[in-house]
């Protein structure tokens, strides 16, 4: 079974293309490799080309007739959405439109969104169930939101089932040291974290040192990125055999603050994190952690056995020094 990864060279998308491989299915990547990278793409075919052009999205369905579509292409900076909010709506939103008008006339047997929890903004109350209100607070967040409402009325009009991820903080990398994160603008702290100890990028800045938590720095919920992976897997899995569409949070529902990242980084790697202290970011809530029961419900409690702080960091190291080696 093909099914199409849009997004397939990025950081996520292409560690999903590796487990989608690795389950027997065949990955057909679709990349303009604004951000992502082509050496990423190992695991299945590459077809080059943009959401926004419906011609070669249906030049490539038509190709490869795939059985169905993770939608993972998106633009994704928070801070660039401020000030650039039309290039959020055009890609996460305008494009998505494209794409299932694709599957209406190709028809596919499944749906996988890569969703965020910047749909719920700030929300009122953490750890953050799959009820709480989304109230997302910037146009990227405003447009996953719109993404999952079109995506439903879609489902309701057209019959595809579909599964709608809600991601907490992507971390890590493929334990096999095949792939992992790399951007030329990064913003995750545990790749700012590893290359501010090597040397390649500035001091790590810890924005906040006041909040209400136990040591007074932010508190976010990580998750393996191959964990991350296998779950869009076990969606897919489920949606194809029969049991429903579903809408999930995917985070383990235990956080950990910056500082906890600093002293398990500088416990694995043995060598010191160079940062400092800075004020908070206007509008960065203290604490934004999942809820996990539903996440158990559908996909088992050891769905993410991989995330914890020293698997995710120990993993990250790894690919950090191979790229490190590569790069000399």
């Amino acid at each position: 079974m093909k099914v199409l990864v849009t997004g397939g060279g990025g950081y996520i998308g292409s560690h999903i293309c590796k487990a989608l491989s690795k389950d027997g299915f065949i990955p057909v990547t679709l990349d303009n490799f604004s951000t992502g990278n082509r050496w990423a793409v190992r695991f299945g075919p590459l077809e080059y080309g943009d959401l926004s052009n419906p011609q070669r999205l249906y030049d490539v369905f038509a190709a490869h007739k795939p059985q169905a579509v993770v939608h993972c292409a998106a633009s994704a900076l928070v801070g660039e959405s401020m000030v650039n909010p039309g290039l959020y709506y055009r890609n996460n939103v305008a494009a998505t439109v494209n794409l299932l008008d694709a599957c209406r006339l190709f028809p596919i047997q499944a749906f996988v969104f890569s969703s965020s929890c910047a749909t719920y903004g700030v929300p009122a109350i953490v750890p953050i169930a799959e009820s709480t209100p989304q109230n997302p607070v910037n146009p990227y967040g405003a447009s996953k939101l719109m993404g999952e409402r079109i995506l439903a009325d879609y489902e309701m009009a057209y019959g595809f089932p579909t599964a709608m991820l809600r991601y907490f903080n992507a971390a890590g990398a493929d334990p096999e040291g095949e792939i992992g994160e790399r951007r030329d603008i990064e913003t995750h702290i545990v790749p700012l974290m590893l290359d501010a100890i090597l040397g390649r990028r500035p001091i790590l800045k810890v924005l906040g040192t006041d909040y209400a938590t136990p040591d007074g720095s932010a508190l976010r919920d990580y998750v393996h990125i191959s964990d991350l992976a296998a779950v869009h897997v076990a969606a897919l899995r489920r949606l194809l055999d029969g049991k429903g569409s579903l809408v999930s949070n995917v985070g383990t529902g235990t956080p950990y603050s910056v500082i906890e990242l600093i002293d398990a980084a500088q416990r694995i790697t043995g060598r010191k994190v160079p940062h400092e202290t800075g004020p908070r970011r206007p509008g960065d809530p203290p604490q934004l952690s999942a809820e996990p029961s539903h996440f158990r419900r559908l996909f088992g409690d050891e769905a993410l056995e991989r995330s914890t702080l020293d698997q995710i960091i120990a993993s990250a190291w790894a690919w950090h020094l191979k790229l490190d080696q590569r790069d000399a």
